[in-house]
């Protein structure tokens, strides 16, 4: 073994001896061999929002009037490869306001609670089993929810706030997952985790539970479709069952189309959230339904458009008040149009404005804290650094 002319001073001297010095060396070459695919991703998000006459909406993770932090994120990733038996592993920290669903803080002693008073935002193992020509991959530990139309990361959003689908969806798992590829154009997902459910909108009653079972399906057109290969169709749900006499189960569905129209792409999501167990009387079941619909345009490598609309119905929601993504009212509808440009090199910069309109009521707050306006508009910058 080698060794270079610091460590055979040392061992002149008899600082160290040259049998504890390969000893060292070994560990070293081991640890290096364990990190030599391991790569380091993050990103700073930050935003500057105006509400015109000091009127919030409300939604998620808004921050109305001002400029904000909203997370800084870092990431360690060893992907699988193709071996048969292959393992890696996902370690993801969140700091921020928006690092972790804000109904936390509502948990009491759940032992999600207590995960999630550090600043983690996914942690697992990733693990194959071969089976026939394929294999299942497994992933147990934390990680995000495999339903929704949206991510927690906003840079991976085609806008910038948060659609009213996302606030009722399950934002975060705990347990074991696995996703089985069949071929390319199917794939199947299913495991057994702990949920924790977004805060929805000003973190009203957000809940957890577990255990619960989570599964879904993808469909991704081949190349022989044409103009819409890599179109894809998703559906999963999650059941959790009734604890303290209440449980939920969520149901997604979401499609992502290319168009003849090469630099156009088209999608739309729908979300369930029935709530078991919270009609009148404690013996029906109340829900909550979402409707978006999705644009892109990409005018080049530099310039895009996205565009949504939503339609958000309340109306069977009745008397309970876990979950509510616009208090008091019972339908409601937003437009938001983003324009995303690559100015500077890693950052992703866009300009956004979104209406929300609510068809009943007056919800959507004034700066002095009371309820006035049936319409509420936000401007937003959003800049996030990619690495």
């Amino acid at each position: 073994m080698k060794f270079n002319k610091w460590t055979m001073g040392l061992a002149a001297v008899g600082v160290v001896s040259l049998a504890s010095a390969a000893r060292a060396d070994e560990k070293l070459s081991q640890v290096q061999t364990a990190l030599s695919n391991t790569t380091l991703s993050g990103y700073v998000d930050t935003a500057a929002t105006f509400n015109p006459g000091g009127i919030s909406s409300g939604y998620a993770f808004a921050k109305a009037n001002g400029f904000s932090l909203n997370s800084i994120d870092i990431a360690l990733d060893k992907p699988m490869d193709e071996s048969p038996w292959a393992s890696g592993y996902h370690v993801e920290l969140m700091f921020g306001p928006d690092a972790t669903p804000a109904s936390i803080s509502g948990m009491g002693g759940n032992g999600l609670a207590n995960l999630f008073s550090l600043p983690i935002r996914q942690g697992y193992i990733t693990m194959r089993t071969p089976i026939a020509n394929s294999g299942i991959d497994w992933k147990m530990g934390v990680f995000d929810s495999i339903l929704g139309y949206e991510s927690t990361t906003d840079g991976a959003n085609p806008n910038y706030t948060r659609s009213f689908g996302y606030t009722i969806e399950p934002t975060t798992f705990t347990g074991l997952l696995g996703t089985y590829k069949v071929n390319d154009a199917i794939s199947f997902s299913a495991g057994m985790v702990d949920t924790v459910y977004s805060a929805g909108y000003n973190g009203i009653n957000s809940q957890a539970y577990n255990p619960s079972l989570v599964g879904s399906f993808t469909l991704t057109a081949p190349d022989s479709w044409g103009w819409a290969k890599g179109g894809t169709f998703s559906f999963g749900a999650v059941n959790s069952p009734s604890q303290s006499g209440a449980g939920a189960t969520s149901w997604y569905a979401g499609v992502t189309v290319p168009t003849p129209l090469s630099a156009l792409k088209v999608g739309a999501s729908w979300d369930l959230l029935d709530l078991h167990n919270e009609g009148p009387g404690n013996s029906l079941g109340d829900d909550i339904i979402d409707y978006a619909l999705y644009a892109n345009y990409q005018v080049n490598d530099k310039l895009s458009f996205n565009l949504r609309g939503e339609y958000l119905d309340q109306s069977n929601l009745g008397g309970s008040s876990r979950y509510i993504a616009i208090p008091i009212a019972k339908e409601a509808e937003e437009l938001t149009a983003t324009v995303q440009y690559a100015l500077w090199a890693n950052v992703l910069s866009r300009a956004e404005i979104r209406w929300d309109h609510a068809e009943h009521g007056t919800p959507f707050l004034t700066s002095g804290g009371n309820m006035g306006t049936s319409d509420a508009f936000t401007f937003a910058l959003n800049l996030i650094y990619q690495f």
